[in-house]
């Protein structure tokens, strides 16, 4: 079945985040390390790009890498951060042929130089791409980035620049790493977990949450669209009734 074409072009969520969960699990019931899921999930990520892009999605946020994640074993978050170079240095020529500028959020500062590297190239040489904003979360925790706005924001009232009261939603959304990109409509994650696992707190406030039990690696085009059609049949209320919406 082709969801694309039942997709209502005019009413697709400007902008999708999906935290891609399930990886290792999946390389277990294959018999294979935790590393050969996280390859296998790279097929995923393009397929989502392509898909989100054919959707007429704007903005779609992965959640690539959290802060937690610098706890799993070395050889692991190794494997990871050569991979993330390798990705970016494959799909680079794909990203400029069809238009897509890349965006990070998270601590760059801790990424070993070789992937901040890559990853600066990447925003760089795409950076006046105006087609999908993807956007990678990598060294991620929703938790920090709440912090280190509420920290800027202490410094600017100290300094005298804010006074309390000019304090708003929007002057704190305009401290966090994505002061920039318009807030998520839908939020994707897979394996079947639920929970939001410290990521764009702030900025999901709203976002309608889609749970599917697939694991990353087979989360695939079709898969994307049948996101969005469910999304499609949600009433988004932001607190009125269903009369004052409709």
């Amino acid at each position: 079945m082709d969801y694309l074409e039942q997709i209502d072009k005019t009413r697709v969520p400007q902008h999708v985040a999906i935290i891609m969960d399930g990886n290792g699990r999946w390389a277990k019931s294959k018999g294979k390390l935790r590393v050969f899921g996280h390859h296998n999930g790279i097929s995923s990520v393009s397929e989502a790009v392509e898909a989100a892009d054919d959707a007429g999605v704007k903005f779609l946020t992965l959640y690539t890498f959290s802060s937690e994640n610098w706890n799993r074993p070395k050889y692991e978050v190794n494997a990871i951060m050569e991979l993330i170079v390798s990705a970016l240095t494959k799909e680079l020529p794909n990203m400029m042929t069809n238009n897509v500028r890349m965006l990070m959020i998270g601590d760059a500062g801790m990424l070993p130089k070789r992937s901040i590297k890559e990853l600066n190239n990447a925003i760089s040489k795409t950076a006046s791409n105006t087609g999908l904003t993807l956007v990678l979360a990598i060294s991620y925790s929703s938790r920090d980035e709440i912090l280190m706005a509420t920290k800027r924001i202490a410094a600017k009232a100290e300094s005298g620049e804010l006074k309390a009261d000019d304090i708003t939603d929007a002057v704190f959304s305009e401290n966090l790493y994505t002061s920039e990109i318009p807030d998520p409509e839908l939020l994707i994650r897979t394996s079947g977990e639920y929970r939001i696992s410290n990521f764009l707190l702030w900025q999901i406030a709203y976002a309608e949450l889609y749970f599917t039990p697939k694991l990353w690696p087979d989360f695939k085009r079709e898969d994307f669209f049948e996101a969005l059609l469910d999304y499609q049949k949600r009433e988004r209320r932001f607190g009125k009734t269903s009369e004052q919406v409709n």
